[in-house]
């Protein structure tokens, strides 16, 4: 068994809490399209999400390797470095969810990762190369390709589908589109179940409790994939309205040829070991979905906010993880006051949640705002005259008035 200090643990705590707000804020990744398509009950959907997510934890360790052995120089890399990349990666994650955009968790912990790093130990502690070949170039990859490919699948399965029993053609869309959410939900633990796994590794090396280069321990894959699966069954139901009803109107057919394509796409990378943003990729899928059917719309003002979250997700929460590794730098104090903010700025951001709960009852509930062209219509647009509204009121003839009843006897 490894030996632990105080830090170490505190370290692995909080990673299992990351992985938790991971789950939660990605369940919308596998179930999103699944529950505004009516093919699962909400909570039947996060349940299945969740068991499978566990499971797909103990597939592979492929991305956990790349996050521990590749992405940054193990070397003068303490233990606080780790925490305080989480630090950044958590921030971030609830700050999202609470504005209900679906960001990457993913580049979430990279960043603070990255961040943290380079504060302690500089830019060369980074490797460049490993960040370019399997992070960000999978970031822009990734979700064009997933949204190609549902695009062309959405319009096969129209094309196969049109002589088919409307009915039956529906239900069989509706039971490949379960199948397919469990593959979304299996495919993202093993890759973002990983990621905990990875950073809960480097910590455990740069602490001296395993040897440089080791695999992580079973009972950290164990224990991330118990905490994903939970933070999944807890559901992001923001996320989830925002997926699934915000960024465009989801028929069966499309959901099945969303989510089978990310799945793919998931899995694959998963595979080569790439540190893949599995909300980037559903996302570019359901995009995809959305413009494959003839009439289908994308919600562009919704997706022009996730790209800006997109791209602001490194660089934001490497700022965090570097702003809390030069607090932490200065001793057990700085660790203890970083640790004492993150708490009050969680418990704040949930508190600012409950003044308008979404949860599984209403999450299919969306209000449209006036879109841009709408909004600049109605303000160019003079108020009408009374001699217009005089004119149009002429158009509409009074009603005949009633004859006058008969004065009552006396």
């Amino acid at each position: 068994m490894e030996s632990f200090s105080l830090i170490l643990a505190i370290v692995v705590v909080t990673a299992l809490a990351f992985d938790f707000t991971n789950g939660f804020h990605d369940t919308a990744n596998a179930m999103a399209t699944t529950i505004s398509t009516g093919a699962l009950k909400p909570k039947v959907a996060v349940a299945m999400s969740a068991a499978l997510n566990l499971a797909g934890a103990f597939l592979s360790v492929e991305v956990a390797n790349t996050i521990s052995k590749g992405l940054v120089d193990e070397t003068g890399i303490r233990p606080e470095v780790i925490f305080a990349a989480l630090v950044g990666a958590i921030l971030w994650n609830l700050l999202t969810w609470l504005v209900g955009l679906p960001s990457s968790s993913s580049h979430a912990l990279m960043g603070g990762l990255i961040g943290a790093t380079v504060a302690s130990a500089g830019f060369s502690a980074v490797h460049g190369g490993v960040l370019v070949t399997k992070v960000l170039l999978p970031a822009v990859a990734a979700p064009v390709v997933a949204g190609l490919a549902a695009m062309v699948s959405t319009r096969l399965s129209y094309a196969v589908g049109r002589k088919a029993d409307g009915r039956a053609a529906e239900k069989g869309h509706r039971v490949g589109q379960i199948a397919s959410a469990g593959l979304v939900s299996l495919a993202h633990g093993t890759n973002d179940a990983q990621k905990t796994m990875g950073i809960i590794t480097l910590a455990l090396v740069t602490g001296g409790a395993i040897a440089p280069g080791s695999n992580p321990p079973s009972w950290v894959i164990l224990s991330a994939g118990l905490a994903i699966a939970l933070g999944t069954y807890i559901g992001g139901w923001r996320i989830i309205r925002t997926m699934g009803r915000g960024l465009t109107d989801l028929e069966p057919q499309q959901g099945f040829a969303a989510q089978t394509s990310a799945a793919t796409a998931i899995l694959a990378s998963s595979h080569l070991g790439f540190s893949l943003s599995t909300t980037h990729v559903v996302s570019g899928s359901v995009m995809g979905a959305g413009l494959g059917r003839k009439g289908g719309v994308v919600r562009w003002s919704t997706a022009t906010r996730m790209l800006a979250a997109w791209a602001l997700t490194l660089p934001a929460a490497a700022l965090v993880g570097a702003g809390a590794e030069a607090v932490t730098g200065l001793g057990d104090w700085g660790t203890a006051l970083v640790a004492v903010f993150l708490v009050a700025a969680s418990a704040a951001i949930w508190k600012i949640s409950r003044r308008e709960v979404v949860d599984h009852t209403n999450v299919n509930h969306v209000e449209e705002p006036a879109g841009v062209v709408t909004t600049a219509m109605a303000v160019v647009t003079p108020p009408p005259t009374e001699a217009a509204i005089a004119g149009g009121l002429a158009a509409f003839p009074a009603p005949a008035a009633e004859p006058a009843k008969p004065p009552a006897a006396v």
